[in-house]
């Protein structure tokens, strides 16, 4: 009645073995590390580069614990964050531009647990310290981004209608376009409300008004947003950072959370870093070129450096096109066989490229590349024909490394719109390792507190509880650490209520056993139909709990998810190790006892018609 058959105490046991290997991982903690890393294809971390770092540190006098190449990156590990400090200075010194060299820290874990991916669980911001920003997004500047952008299509608009206008002028959230007659106005008028189909169009005599409605302003605000978020995405990788947060926080700010980092400046200027192509018009005026080199740059013009150290290029301020009109970008080659990037542009990009080398052809034309606030000119070729289907290769003095660079810059794509640091934050590891403390020594006391109770009243029963409520709390570890979730705070409060939930059902157990001996059934009778009895009423209130975590999982958001999260899987170990382990524990105990005349089970009361009285199990 009362026993299990052999596979479900091997399916236990191995349960048990893999939670034991998943959960180790997580007492071994972190060590510090150097992260050195790269942002260019054209460099390479390797042997070299790990030959280079063991001799900064050799001729410095520091000593590591190891150093290893993964994910891209060389990582150097230290015994501690004094070391680890000194140990950055020395390497960065070693390395120029294009090296990152990052504080980082990596856990602890034996090789021949990684190889059988037993790791850590991630530890959040508030556990293991790290950097918080709340960055306000400019969205003056993403709808003035929008209305350059309308401007040029204006400009080339009229110039195929042969129509000539004055300054285009921008004033808040508005166009002015002026006219040299009201006839030219209004002839250019339905063919500009027909191509600029999300604007407002509105002629006054010699002027047409160019206006964004509010919710092509909305749809503005809310597009940089999301595309600044999925940049920041691609850029904290370069860090490398374990479970960064970057989310939207109200309409026009975002927050970025990342965990591990204690190099708040490289952080900084990882998040900060812009990307992109213009298309410019180069000036080969002599007289004005020679006034720019003497430092006398004429009005509308900007003197930029050539890349290959070549001599600096004239080009005009006015931008023809950027890089938002590019659908994807390759490494590739010219006719002449020399390395370059292939651009493919999207339809908008496609006609206004067209346009402009029919227009100019015979000129020189700038791809200016634009990479943290430096200006470069890739290449200026000059414009044979007329070039149609949006499709262009930018070749220069570049190697094969360089072109794959560039295209891997073009397509990481740059920030919609600037954004500035409102708020910043540095928790440091010493009051991460304090939360870990309160969170660990009020789930441990909690534990105890809660053990010793259940071993007062349910005697035996009580211990066997507290087995399986250990059980419990392996399992939950083990799968969050294989998971690789992010353990915070509110996670560490789920699992001190994913306790109390799991002792609950072993309470309703013992309860109805106690019933069904009150009753006048057998020990063994009563083990079974306890279980059996118990089962339902478990079910039901942990499906109303469950539901619960997925309703705060699914419209929950950061903490609140983190908590849902631990909290759903609470449940579901809670019912495995209170039911089905807690049974194969009595079921060994009591299950091949045939005359079995009581249980240790605490009290029971029995009642009948004249007193109470009290008998012990």
């Amino acid at each position: 009645m009362n026993r299990y058959p052999l596979w479900k105490y091997l399916l236990i046991v191995v349960t048990v073995i893999l939670g034991f290997l998943y959960t180790i991982p997580n007492l071994f903690g972190e060590i510090p590390a150097v992260q050195i890393s790269t942002n260019r294809q054209a460099i390479s971390i390797d042997e070299q580069t790990e030959k280079t770092v063991k001799d900064a540190l050799a001729a410095a006098h520091i000593q590591h614990n190891g150093m290893f190449i993964a994910d891209g990156s060389l990582k150097v590990r230290f015994n501690d964050t004094e070391t680890q400090l000194k140990a950055r200075d020395a390497i960065a010194a070693q390395f120029g531009e294009g090296y990152i060299v990052a504080l980082n820290l990596l856990a602890n874990t034996p090789a021949w647990m990684e190889k059988i991916h037993a790791k850590p669980m991630f530890l959040g911001l508030d556990l293991r310290g790290g950097v918080h920003f709340t960055m306000q997004v400019d969205m003056q500047s993403a709808v003035d981004k929008t209305l350059d952008s309308y401007s040029g299509d204006i400009r080339r608009q009229l110039r195929k209608l042969n129509i000539r206008t004055g300054e285009i002028i921008k004033k808040d959230q508005t166009l002015i376009v002026p006219f040299l007659a009201a006839e030219d106005a209004k002839t250019a008028f339905p063919q500009l409300k027909k191509y600029l189909n999300d604007a407002t169009l509105s002629q006054n005599d010699t002027r047409l008004v160019v206006s964004l409605s509010e919710a092509v302003l909305n749809r503005i605000r809310t597009d940089a947003v999301k595309q600044n978020i999925n940049t920041l995405h691609n850029r904290v990788n370069e860090l490398g950072v374990a479970e960064p947060v970057i989310q939207q926080a109200g309409p026009d700010r975002i927050v970025v959370q990342l965990p591990g980092v204690q190099d708040t400046a490289k952080a900084k200027d990882i998040i900060g870093r812009t990307a992109t192509l213009q298309v410019r018009m180069v000036s080969d005026d002599s007289n004005l070129y020679q006034q720019a080199i003497q430092g006398n740059v004429p009005a509308g013009y900007e003197l930029l450096p050539s890349a290959g150290n070549g001599p600096p290029t004239l080009v005009n301020k006015q931008v023809e096109l950027t890089g938002d009109n590019i659908n994807d970008a390759q490494a590739s080659f010219n006719d002449r066989g020399q390395p370059g990037v292939s651009v493919n542009f999207d339809s908008t990009g496609a006609s206004i490229f067209a346009d402009l080398t029919r227009n100019n052809v015979g000129k020189r034309m700038a791809m200016v590349l634009i990479d943290q606030g430096k200006s470069e000119v890739i290449t200026a070729p000059v414009i044979n024909e007329a070039i149609p289907g949006g499709k262009t290769i930018i070749s220069g003095n570049m190697s094969i490394a360089e072109a794959n660079d560039t295209s891997l810059l073009l397509r990481a794509g740059s920030l919609a719109a600037p954004m500035k640091i409102i708020e910043e934050r540095t928790i440091g590891p010493s009051l991460g390792k304090e939360n870990i403390s309160k969170g660990f020594h009020s789930t441990l006391w909690g534990f105890v507190i809660v053990g010793v109770f259940m071993m007062i009243y349910y005697r035996l029963f009580g211990l066997f509880s507290v087995l399986a409520l250990s059980c419990n709390l392996l399992f939950l570890i083990a799968i969050l650490s294989a998971m690789q979730a992010t353990l915070t705070l509110p996670g560490i409060a789920a699992i001190a209520l994913t306790l109390g939930m799991a002792i609950d059902s072993n309470v309703l157990i013992n309860e109805r056993i106690r019933e069904e001996l009150r009753h006048g059934n057998t020990p063994q009778m009563s083990i079974n139909a306890g279980y059996d009895h118990a089962w339902h009423t478990i079910v039901d209130s942990n499906i109303t709990s469950l539901i619960a975590g997925l309703a705060l999982l699914i419209f929950g958001s950061g903490p609140i998810r983190g908590f849902a999260v631990v909290h759903c899987l609470g449940i579901i170990t809670s019912m495995y190790s209170s039911v089905v382990v807690t049974r194969a524990i009595v079921n060994l105990w009591y299950g091949r006892k045939r005359k079995l005349k009581s249980l240790s089970i605490g009290h029971i009361w029995i009642a009948d018609d004249n007193n109470a009285r009290n008998s012990k199990a």
